[in-house]
């Protein structure tokens, strides 16, 4: 059985939590906040973990026999958990590319498997988007689903 089974995507509160995502992700990637990609993602944390206020880790159906990406989610997980980083788990890779847009034409497709949001060490963003993701975040960890599942509806 998967996440997806588990979880229904279709409430009217999945939607409002896709919806704050969505918000989150195109604020964060046009004031150069959004890190993407495993590694880069990986990078960040090492160097900078205080920054980082959200963890986003997107997978479809194809992904789940990938074992190499499913070992990089455990130990990213591992990572936020020990820092009080909010992880987000989305399906929904098609629309989370449709969100971000295409990268630049001469340049390697995007790995948006991983997405890390910061935010400066100063409260100068603040975000209404980001405190409705953190409060889903929250709220699932009170019932024991330490990385809350959001399905990002196509559109």
């Amino acid at each position: 059985m998967t996440l997806e089974e588990l979880v229904p995507c279709d409430s009217s509160k999945m939607q409002a939590v896709s919806e704050a995502v969505e918000r989150v992700l195109v604020a964060a990637q046009r004031q150069d906040r959004l890190t993407v990609g495993v590694y880069e993602s990986a990078k960040l944390m090492n160097v900078d973990p205080d920054s980082v206020v959200l963890c986003v880790l997107a997978t479809d159906e194809e992904d789940e026999g990938d074992i190499a990406l499913q070992i990089h989610f455990t130990l990213i997980q591992a990572f936020c958990c020990d820092n009080d980083i909010h992880i987000l788990r989305v399906s929904g890779m098609q629309r989370l590319a449709a969100i971000l847009g295409e990268p630049e034409a001469d340049s390697e497709p995007r790995d948006l498997h991983c997405l890390l949001v910061t935010n400066p060490h100063t409260d100068a963003w603040k975000s209404q988007g980001l405190a409705e993701v953190a409060n889903y975040c929250a709220e699932s960890r009170d019932r024991n689903q330490w990385v809350p599942f959001v399905c990002l509806q196509e559109r």
